[in-house]
């Protein structure tokens, strides 16, 4: 193996040329070495939470193909404006990066434009933030047209206010008097080709909106349940056990990002729709909740959510909060549902398992791994199901055998009696649905 020094930017040992078995040279891409850095903004100074917190940001560097080197934390009431962290801090980084023979620092916060080229500065090395790395994930696990479409919107909108620091090369200064020249005009040419690009992506995102509103009204007559939880817990191995829906599964964080939707039928006959969508994560970016939109629309339109936990997780009522947090941001805070305690089957200490049952005696808890409590779950669903629904008597004339059958199809029917040219027709149903029915069959009488 030859190794090239430097690439294109000037940074170390981020590719190399393998020479194959006919004798051919590839260019490889070795993995960059990283440092992680977090900051602990707490009244009382500790580097507690913040190391918990680089634990997870170490598993998203893996994720996106880093090996991390180390990790740093700072204790601060206040954020440096320049640099983050602060200038003593910024040179001990440096002092790491040159030691440790660094490529990538990564921090936990969101940077300015400014802290990013400042710290670039400083550390002589590539600087990015806790967003910057979750749309690089997001880039290389988007599948589907629809995903590399939103992927591509959030990543162009965080970069459009850092284009400044792309032209270093051509203006080495940042403002004011004497910035007139090449580097600015071709930062201006990419700000236009950049929000160009921008509005034809909503352009293209509307389209596919559309498209998903269609699909929806069409499963207006099913009851829907929507899977959601933290990256990484499970829903899409519950969604392929309930359903053999044959998504793809892989033990890393945002492995699934497009929305699966697939009918299931429970004991009682009811048809249902259950629905997997993207994982959540803490502070996650609203660039990709503002372009996730028409997918996450899956999850406020559900008639029930199942919120699945893992609670084998050290940090999980941290990531029940993030989750909440997020469903009331796009406006799904407060519909019906069950909490859903996943992977039982990794506890050790069953005593751990008995005492967190006894925290949560309203939630459910399964191994969708190994179907354990599958069948409990379903139960459970069943009955919020029914929580959802009531009796409703509607009369109609029966030459409108359109609106019978429809009644038939989409509500559990208990009674049926004809009697002067009118069919009455005893029902169960939700009171969305049974609205529903009112407002699109006018002839269609409720008898109270």
């Amino acid at each position: 193996m030859i190794n090239k020094q430097e690439n294109e930017q000037g940074q170390k040992g981020t590719v190399s040329f393998v020479r194959d078995a006919q004798g051919t040279f590839r260019v490889e891409e070795v993995p960059e070495r990283a440092i992680l850095v977090g900051v602990s903004r707490r009244t009382e100074p500790t580097s507690h939470e913040a190391l918990d917190h680089l634990d997870e940001l170490e598993s998203l560097a893996v994720t996106a193909g880093a090996i991390v080197v180390e990790k740093m934390t700072q204790d601060r009431k206040r954020i440096d404006v320049s640099t983050f962290i602060g200038k003593g801090k910024a040179e001990t980084l440096a002092e790491r990066v040159e030691l440790n023979d660094i490529q990538l620092v990564i921090f936990d916060d969101d940077l300015t434009p400014v802290q990013v080229r400042n710290l670039e500065r400083i550390t002589g090395c590539k600087i990015i933030d806790r967003t910057g790395l979750i749309l690089d994930i997001f880039a290389r696990h988007a599948r589907s047209n629809e995903a590399k479409t939103q992927v591509e919107l959030a990543q162009l909108e965080y970069l459009l206010p850092r284009l400044t620091r792309q032209w270093t090369h051509l203006s080495k200064q940042y403002g004011g008097i004497g910035t007139k020249g090449p580097g600015e005009t071709q930062i201006e040419t990419d700000r236009r080709l950049i929000r160009s690009r921008i509005d034809h992506l909503k352009k293209k995102l509307k389209r596919i909106e559309r498209r998903r509103e269609t699909q929806r009204k069409g499963r207006d007559d099913f009851v829907r349940v929507a899977l959601v939880g933290y990256t990484n817990v499970g829903k899409s191995t519950l969604l392929n056990i309930l359903t053999d829906a044959g998504v793809f599964v892989e033990n890393q964080l945002f492995a699934t990002l497009d929305s699966t939707v697939r009918s299931m039928a429970l004991s009682s006959g009811t048809t249902v729709l259950i629905s997997d969508t993207v994982g959540f994560i803490r502070k996650l970016p609203t660039t990709l909740v503002a372009s996730f939109k028409s997918t996450l629309e899956e999850i406020v339109e559900a008639d029930i959510i199942l919120h699945l936990v893992d609670a084998a997780h050290p940090r999980f009522p941290e990531q029940i909060a993030a989750v909440n947090t997020t469903l009331d941001e796009i406006h799904a805070g407060g519909k019906p549902g069950l909490l859903v305690f996943n992977k039982i089957d990794v506890f050790e200490d069953s005593d751990k398992l008995a005492e967190l049952r006894e925290s949560f005696p309203e939630a459910v808890f399964i191994s969708a791994a190994r179907g354990i409590n599958i069948s409990t779950l379903m139960s459970r669903v069943e009955e919020l199901i029914e929580l959802q629904y009531a009796e409703f008597t509607f009369s109609i004339n029966p030459v409108n055998y359109r609106i019978v059958n429809e009644i038939h199809e989409i509500t559990k029917v208990l009674a049926t009696e004809y009697e002067d040219s009118m069919v009455t027709i005893r029902c169960r149903t939700n009171y969305e649905r049974a609205t529903q029915l009112l407002k699109r069959f006018p002839d269609l009488q409720r008898i109270v």
